[in-house]
């Protein structure tokens, strides 16, 4: 049964529950179509690389709006079982009106993946997209993961290479800064560039007890906002780090019309015949409880 209740912004996540529930979460679940679009060809690439199956029992870890989890529910078939994990409330409640519009057998869980009872060697696969990189402390998120892994149950998660490697992200970000002042993310705490280094990715996952890691970098382009200059403009000042500093700097309707005008600019180099794509790169990672 899925769990849609108030989360409680408590415990070792708290900062992250919070702000997944307040803006980034609300802003999330409104633009689904459009985020889905422009990460499909990553989606795409995570599912091949974890191989889902008929019968087997699935965790979506940060499953958001849900669409990995009705894909690996129809690869799983009736046989199988997926649960849906993540801090969000609006984003799993689209996910839930998802799974009854598409029919999926799935369930959704509301909760901390890094400490929530996952139970003990009952699933075949866990499984994210872009949902493990906001662990106050990975080690023990994925040791936890790990215990719901059956014995040879497979890891399988997409994370993004370093920030310098992903102007899809990188050049919004600068032009945004010309008018609300940032500072460099720290590679150390919870974000999305969290995981950018593969070591320590793999020495998080060898301290968790996972083995066989394989970590594969993958360069690709996406297409922001649906390769649409404009929605790509708007997306930078409500999600990311351009937007977080707009916010913090206070900037009414002027400056935002400023820094909007700025990130159209930015864009003009990776626009061709009006469609926008830039460039991307991310770590496709691999892993087993033995």
């Amino acid at each position: 049964m899925a769990q849609i209740e108030m989360p409680s912004f408590t415990g070792p996540n708290a900062q992250q529950i919070q702000y997944w529930n307040e803006a980034a979460g609300e802003t999330w679940a409104a633009r689904e179509d459009t985020l889905d679009q422009m990460i499909a060809p990553i989606g795409e690439r995570v599912l091949a690389l974890a191989a889902a199956a008929p019968g087997e029992k699935v965790v979506d870890v940060g499953c958001g709006c849900g669409a990995t989890t009705l894909e690996l529910a129809r690869q799983v078939g009736l046989k199988g079982a997926v649960l849906g994990v993540d801090v969000s409330r609006p984003m799993l409640g689209r996910a839930l009106v998802r799974a009854k519009a598409r029919g999926p057998h799935t369930n959704f869980l509301l909760a901390d993946a890094q400490t929530a009872d996952l139970g003990r060697e009952d699933f075949d696969l866990v499984f994210s997209r872009f949902g493990v990189m906001f662990f106050a402390d990975p080690t023990a998120a994925f040791a936890n993961l790990r215990r719901a892994l059956r014995a040879g149950g497979r890891l399988a998660f997409v994370c993004w290479q370093p920030f310098q490697c992903n102007p899809w992200m990188l050049v919004p970000t600068i032009a945004i800064a010309r008018h609300a002042p940032m500072s460099s993310p720290d590679p150390n705490l919870p974000g999305p560039f969290a995981f950018a280094d593969p070591e320590r990715v793999r020495s998080i996952l060898s301290r968790a007890n996972f083995s066989e890691v394989a970590i594969d970098g993958v360069e690709l382009s996406l297409a922001p906002g649906g390769g649409d200059p404009d929605r790509a403009a708007e997306f930078a000042l409500e999600i990311g780090p351009g937007a977080a500093a707009l916010r913090a700097a206070g900037a009414g309707p002027e400056l935002r019309a400023l820094a909007a005008d700025s990130v159209r600019e930015a864009f003009g180099p990776f626009i061709q015949e009006g469609v926008l794509r830039m460039p991307a790169s991310i770590w496709l990672v691999h892993a087993r409880r033995v």
